[in-house]
């Protein structure tokens, strides 16, 4: 497809601006609009303009809506991103139709508001958590010592595997609660199977949620290990299933790929393991889409708003990325995690 020519005078402009046919295909743009992205313009060219939004679904909503009657809307703090990169850039989108299909004009917003506020919780909340850390202590001690004596007493299989998952717990959240109270180095990260890792999480959800959630299993046997920590791993996967448990999820999946040419930030890691946790729940509100990284917001009355805060942070740790894309009844969040070079890259 030809690039499309520049109108007049959109190319002096610092907006950043784009605009593309009636199938929801752009055709051309600013360079402003490509600068902002952080790619050549030829690079855009071609792409379905929905695929640029790396969180929800607005534009292509709009797109499967807009009319030339309709006021041109403003929707807020919309993640651009090219597919497959990390680190989205937020702007405030002006949309409007045209005669040959949309013009989209960009308002980017302060990086103070992107995900990069999850990355650390304000004195207070943190001061809160380490008093909440040091009153559970006792309560997971007698926890694992009652795991401890029912292992004694059933010594079947299926009985040992339960209270042997449960002893497993209560270290990781001993540990959880000691990096809390005494912030310590990081621990070294080291090669491990990722399936191990997503098989423990899965039994957490087995455990949790019983028969009222269909658990499946779609992994590639053929990927290699990865390098990390396989508790933090856990902890942020463990966060994505119960937050799609507590969506009402009826059927969650775990799939893993190989993805060829991945873009992680600024850099392109020629192989990376793809996991999407797919579920059939009520999904994310658009009110929140732009914020549910952040921490303390939550969709429930109930919810901390921490779960995936924390699930960024520990992609963060592993040099990868999260992101998502959901509706009701089909949501998916992927994790993307550079499988060559060391933790140390």
């Amino acid at each position: 497809m030809p690039e499309a020519s520049i109108p007049p005078g959109f190319e002096q402009l610092a907006t950043p601006v784009a605009w593309g046919d009636g199938g929801g295909i752009l055709r051309g743009c600013n360079p402003a609009f490509a600068r902002w992205l952080g790619v050549g313009q030829r690079r855009l060219l071609g792409l379905p303009l929905a695929s640029l939004e790396a969180q929800g679904e607005r534009i292509e909503t709009w797109l499967g809506e807009a009319d030339a009657a309709s006021a041109p809307p403003r929707l807020r703090r919309v993640a651009m991103a090219l597919p497959g990169a990390n680190e989205p850039r937020f702007a405030d989108l002006w949309l409007a139709v045209t005669d040959a299909g949309w013009l989209l004009e960009a308002h980017p917003v302060d990086e103070f508001n992107d995900g990069e506020a999850g990355a650390a919780l304000p004195a207070a909340v943190a001061a809160a958590l380490k008093g909440l850390a040091h009153e559970l202590r006792n309560p997971l001690a007698g926890i694992k010592g009652g795991a401890q004596l029912l292992a004694r007493k059933h010594d079947d299989a299926a009985s040992t595997e339960l209270t042997s998952l449960i002893q497993a717990e209560v270290d990781r959240l001993a540990a959880l609660l000691d990096r809390l109270m005494s912030p310590q180095p990081a621990t070294p990260h080291a090669s491990l199977n990722l399936h191990a890792v997503l098989d423990r999480v899965l039994r957490l959800a087995e455990n949790d949620a019983g028969w009222a959630v269909r658990l499946t299993r779609d992994y590639d046997p053929s990927l290699p290990e990865v390098v990390g920590d396989g508790d933090r791993l856990a902890q942020a996967v463990w966060n994505l299933v119960r937050n799609a448990i507590e969506a009402g999820a009826t059927h969650i999946t775990l799939r893993t790929r190989a993805e060829h040419g991945a873009r992680i930030a600024d850099q392109v890691h020629p192989l990376a393991l793809r996991l999407d946790i797919v579920d059939d729940g009520r999904g994310i509100p658009e009110t929140l889409a732009e914020q549910v990284f952040l921490p303390l917001i939550s969709g429930r009355a109930e919810g901390s708003g921490l779960g995936l805060a924390l699930a960024q942070q520990v992609t963060r740790e592993h040099r990868g990325a999260l992101t998502f894309r959901s509706r009701p009844g089909h949501t998916v969040f992927t994790l993307l995690l550079p499988l060559e070079g060391d933790a140390d890259a």
